[in-house]
């Protein structure tokens, strides 16, 4: 049954309804992707609940492998036959999805559908965060939030494959071994310590030359008081809700820090630097420097309960929805 879910409007994920349809012509330059697995992402929350708007009625998803069935005019990329992701065009939750040839990588085989539906995304993202936002070098300390989660893990084994020592905070236990299992040298439990104390202890009070922050409102203000001077707090998302505003002088009174807001759509703009994301991703995840962690595997029809246990951050690592078990 083919078929997608889409949001009429912001809501939670009641709001999430699954519509049959019929296949569409193909403009130039597009292809056609039949799903065999979908990622699940926090960014597909912020789009569901109106955090980041979209034109509604609207599809939703923007990660997922599978097959090219049928190819525009003027494609080159890709061929008929090919197994590809992508990560960066709305619509993967659906049994297929039309997408432009510029979104999407073609997967090695190295690399089964499920990993890439539960990595790109994510991987792609630590991709640039590593290499580009902040080029983390070897004997680099650095601050990684939310370790447990799928970006987080991905950051902290490959920023240990890069020499740098990760400190990493967590909301558990349970999620401290996780990520100490991962690369994460030292751990700090967000809700019973104090981070920024044990950091500047860990760090002989110099402080951190970077901050992975993913959860946003919440470690904002933290965040920068673990920075040494002349270092870059990199905000990638906003799971406990948006840092509402930034002053200047918050950054100029911690010794001159910088403040970025990076995005992968901006990072994998031309094609080739897509291109050079990708290939580092899958080199580090086929030698074994980054194991993708697959936690939950969800029907697609079962998206809606996935959307909660995101919220209720009861999932760790990756999540993959696999359309073939779909119904209405």
């Amino acid at each position: 049954m083919n078929g997608h879910y889409i949001v009429e409007q912001p809501g939670g994920p009641e709001a999430l309804k699954w519509v049959e349809t019929n296949p569409q012509e193909l403009a130039p330059q597009q292809v056609r992707i039949s799903h065999t697995a979908v990622g699940l992402n926090y960014i597909d929350v912020y789009h569901r609940s109106g955090v980041y708007p979209l034109p509604l009625p609207s599809r939703l998803g923007v990660e997922a492998a599978g097959i090219v069935i049928e190819t525009g005019a003027g494609v080159t990329r890709v061929a008929v036959g090919d197994r590809v992701g992508y990560a960066l065009s709305m619509g993967a939750y659906g049994t297929t999805n039309i997408v432009p040839e510029n979104t999407l990588v073609k997967l090695p085989k190295s690399i089964s559908d499920e990993t890439a539906a539960a990595c790109l995304l994510k991987g792609l993202t630590a991709s640039y965060l590593l290499r580009k936002t902040f080029a983390v070098a070897e004997g680099d300390t650095i601050l990684v939030h939310a370790a447990a989660g799928g970006v987080g893990l991905i950051l902290c084994q490959w920023a240990k494959h890069l020499g740098a020592r990760v400190i990493a905070t967590v909301g558990s236990a349970a999620k401290a071994e996780l990520a100490q299992a991962n690369g994460a040298e030292h751990t700090i439990l967000y809700d019973k310590e104090d981070v920024v104390k044990k950091v500047q202890e860990l760090t002989n009070h110099q402080g951190v030359p970077v901050v992975y922050d993913s959860v946003g409102a919440a470690t904002y203000h933290r965040s920068l008081d673990c920075l040494a001077p002349l270092g870059m707090f990199v905000s990638y998302g906003n799971a406990s809700g948006k840092v509402e505003s930034v002053d200047p002088q918050d950054l100029a009174s911690r010794g001159s820090l910088f403040f970025t807001r990076p995005s992968l759509a901006a990072y994998a703009n031309p094609v080739s630097a897509l291109d050079d994301l990708a290939e580092s991703l899958f080199n580090v995840v086929a030698t074994g420097a980054v194991d993708v962690h697959i936690k939950q595997r969800y029907a697609l029809s079962d998206l809606p309960q996935a959307h909660t246990d995101l919220e209720a951050r009861v999932t760790t690592g990756s999540t993959v929805l696999l359309p073939e078990t779909a119904s209405g």
